[in-house]
């Protein structure tokens, strides 16, 4: 094993037993093997898949995080890509390229990439990199990105593969995104990106709606008091939307962007519904309109690699998105957080900081869970 550091012999990890029961724990570090790597996470953003009470409790005992950045420490014999003192984003899946879904662009459905990941999740001080992972879908960070944009690699991906390949954009197609949360507002950018108009959106909280207007939405609009449906077809000459981005896991927010979809629009769902929801929708206009309702799920080695293009370009900028910052032992209000409608967008834990610790969290963050500055 090649290092350049001393390794301790444990590291800290916040492990959710129940949602609510979030508690840091003192574990062994791993080692790395042949062809693996030892990364020390220097930030985890908070997904709001992480949030999902009814996905994560069914895996729990768990150690979660999956949007990474940090630095190589060690690598085991073999390892070519990537080396001591790299920094890197690391996807927590990798396909095994080989299989008829990989080869279709199906990533999530590779029996490979479905049984990957990381060791532990990334709300820990290191994690052991798998070489599958290592070699298909872990990224050196060019210097001119930091690591709090880095956190944004794998979210910006799944948006892309939502919009583009999922959602079949074209140029010029009207785009409609319901939810404005950080990955409504990726949404919106990235559709921005790929040249659609209008970009529109649609949220019940006021604050979201301003930051997607000064992100580049065309309009927004607010579905407790507006009729969406009319909104979208008055801003697209009657159409309606081509492209509709359904964030939220809700029964009712689907039936909203169907409605408001285009002859031929694309509909797609970007978050499932809890096991107990069902979707009840009368196909009879959808038949004669034509429009395809579908579903978005990860992303893969060609999406996260667009994704930091994107980045690094500046054509979709993300660190603004962080609001609030802290450190493992605030896991458990960040994910209460992301749970929430209203407060904040995006949190992003630094798992080496400890609480109270400044030396390891960038300026704007304070002693506990702190709003970052704008």
């Amino acid at each position: 094993m090649e290092t350049a550091e001393r390794i301790p012999e444990r590291m800290r990890v916040a492990r959710l037993y129940r949602w609510g029961d979030v508690r840091v724990e003192e574990v062994p570090v791993p080692r790395p093997g042949r062809g693996e790597a030892l990364v020390r996470i220097e930030a985890c953003g908070v997904c709001g898949t992480d949030a999902l009470v009814w996905y994560v409790e069914r895996k729990a005992p768990a150690v979660l995080g999956h949007e990474p950045a940090g630095v190589v420490v060690a690598v085991g014999d073999g390892v070519a890509s990537v080396r001591v003192g790299d920094r890197v984003f690391v996807h927590h899946h990798a396909p095994c390229l080989e299989c008829a879904e990989c080869r279709r662009g199906l990533w999530s459905s590779c029996p490979t990439w479905r049984a990957s990941s990381l060791d532990p999740g990334a709300f820990a001080e290191y994690v052991r990199v798998p070489a599958l992972n290592l070699e298909r879908d872990t990224l050196v960070l060019p210097d001119t990105v930091s690591f709090d944009q880095a956190v944004f690699i794998e979210p910006l991906a799944t948006c892309i593969r939502a919009v583009r390949r999922q959602g079949r954009l074209e140029p010029g197609d009207a785009v409609l995104v319901i939810g404005l949360g950080a990955m409504g507002l990726l949404m919106l950018s990235a559709a921005r990106a790929y040249g659609a108009g209008p970009v529109l959106g649609s949220d019940f909280v006021a604050d979201r709606r301003e930051l997607a207007l000064r992100r580049g939405a065309d309009e927004v609009y607010d579905p407790g008091v507006e009729d969406v449906t009319s909104a979208v077809r008055a801003a697209t000459h009657g159409r309606g939307a081509d492209v509709v981005i359904v964030c939220p896991g809700d029964a009712g927010a689907i039936r909203a962007g169907l409605a408001a979809a285009a002859p031929g629009g694309r509909v797609v769902c970007f978050t499932p519904l809890s096991p107990e929801e069902y979707l009840e929708v009368d196909l009879s206009p959808l038949y004669f309109r034509e429009v395809t309702l579908t579903q978005s799920y990860s992303c893969g080695p060609d999406e996260t690699r667009e994704a930091l293009r994107l980045i690094e370009s500046g054509e979709v900028e993300v660190a603004s998105l962080i609001t609030h910052r802290g450190g493992l032992e605030d896991v458990a209000e960040a994910l209460e957080r992301a749970r929430g409608k209203a407060e904040g967008i995006k949190t992003v834990i630094y798992p080496g900081r400890k609480t109270g610790d400044q030396a390891n969290v960038p300026a704007g963050a304070g002693g506990r869970m702190n709003r970052a500055d704008a």
